[in-house]
């Protein structure tokens, strides 16, 4: 995927496109990681990038299952273990997850075909606004892309911090990109 969205025919597409691109930039961070990096937590908060990764699965599977009307469970235990990767599971398990709930994401979307769908507002907890009835499809849209936007700002700082690694030279290492006096690919520290 290049590092840009294409173009877009219409809203419904330009929010699943740019929620796809923040999706693949995310994964980026954890590009050549190994099991204890994807699992580190380098700066002053627990966050890891396999952590962050399997925290924006759940959290888009949970808010499509609010779209699709499904019961939600509210689990603070669940939700702090979500920001782990538990002990056995791997980044391909996480991957794969989050390949799952994007492809149960489009064809929610598809099938409801109506961004003005109208998702009732869990006023259970605190942080939702108490002025909304119902978000509509559109807003959970926009709110998904800006929370997997914000929990990538985050990895790339985990990553930054683990092994010095930015996002275009991961971008370029995954995708093969030539090398260039300003752009060089990532490429794992030589060991001794």
């Amino acid at each position: 995927m290049p590092g840009q969205v294409g173009s877009i025919e219409n809203d419904q597409q330009g929010l699943l496109a740019y929620l796809a691109q923040m999706r693949y930039v995310l994964r980026l961070t954890a590009y050549g990681l190994t099991d204890e990096q994807l699992r580190a937590t380098p700066s002053a908060s627990e966050l890891s990038v396999g952590g962050l990764i399997k925290h924006c699965a759940s959290t888009e599977a949970g808010w499509m299952g609010q779209v699709r009307g499904e019961p939600q469970v509210l689990d603070y235990e669940a939700y702090a273990n979500n920001f782990r990767m538990a002990e056995g599971e791997s980044i391909d398990d996480v991957l794969a997850r989050y390949d799952r709930v994007a492809e149960q994401t489009e064809e929610t979307v598809t099938e409801l075909g109506n961004l003005e769908h109208a998702v009732p507002v869990d006023h259970s907890v605190p942080w939702n606004s108490r002025d909304m009835s119902h978000w509509t499809l559109r807003w959970i849209l926009l709110h998904l892309i800006q929370e997997t936007a914000r929990h990538t700002g985050h990895a790339d700082i985990v990553r930054e911090s683990i092994d010095g690694a930015t996002a275009y030279p991961l971008m370029a290492a995954a995708e093969g990109w030539p090398e260039t006096d300003w752009l060089k690919p990532w490429k794992p520290a030589a060991t001794s």
